[in-house]
């Protein structure tokens, strides 16, 4: 386990939906009504946040052909972009990490630029989609992708996400990983997250000369290892 307080991070590589911007009514309209479309029963999809389209149809619908089903999802996906806002935190992080941030996105190009313009997010200067990869998280090569572009070593970067799949790609990249409760909960991401926090308004990120710290915003931490409590860095912000 990392201790992320303690570190200085070559680069911050966020993921942008449920860790930046909230698109949850969107996304999950659009999934509802795909799969009412294909007779596919939405609760068969599980915690599916953080993986690909293309994924995700290959996981609930494998019977049906994957580039017509993904073009289609899209398709609904640009044209709902109400109730999009930014989430606590984010503004506030991005202009703190800078030249030193990165978007790591399972969403497409296009997409993915509507969702930020919606939520009124800058984009930095290096933006992963899906577009840009072979395979999708939670295989390590969007982060490993998005350390390349920022030059950094993927081993001194910190990864922040809300999906399961993005911490296990995090963490397969050799990243450090912080967790925002936004669309998972504490139990199904405390595995693979070296710091589970509310939201991004519970952190604080400063630019050195030698590269971004984080903080804790907040005085409550706390952790359970082997059913005793104990004091530690591993959660933050919790209710």
């Amino acid at each position: 386990m990392r201790d992320i307080p303690a570190e200085t991070f070559e680069a911050v590589l966020f993921d942008n939906d449920g860790t930046l911007a909230d698109s949850r009514g969107p996304v999950e309209r659009s999934w509802r009504a795909w799969a009412r479309e294909h007779d596919v029963e939405f609760e068969s999809f599980g915690n599916f946040h953080g993986v690909t389209s293309r994924g995700i149809v290959q996981r609930v619908a494998p019977h049906l052909d994957a580039d017509a089903a993904t073009s289609r999802i899209d398709r609904l996906e640009l044209e709902d972009l109400d109730g999009i806002v930014a989430l606590p935190g984010a503004v506030d992080a991005l202009a703190a990490t800078g030249a030193r941030a990165a978007i790591v996105t399972s969403a497409g190009r296009e997409l993915a630029r509507l969702r930020l313009d919606a939520a009124g997010l800058a984009l930095p200067a290096v933006v992963v989609t899906a577009d840009d990869i072979t395979s999708g998280k939670p295989d390590p090569e969007p982060y490993l992708t998005g350390a390349s572009r920022l030059d950094a070593d993927p081993a001194r970067c910190l990864v922040v996400e809300d999906a399961v799949a993005g911490l296990q790609a995090g963490r397969a990249a050799g990243a450090a990983t912080l967790a925002v409760l936004t669309t998972s909960t504490r139990e199904e991401v405390e595995l693979y997250a070296d710091l589970v926090v509310t939201s991004l308004a519970d952190v604080e990120f400063s630019l050195t000369d030698e590269g971004v710290r984080v903080s804790l915003r907040t005085r409550r931490v706390a952790s359970r290892s082997r059913g005793a409590a104990r004091v530690t860095c591993r959660e933050a912000g919790g209710g």
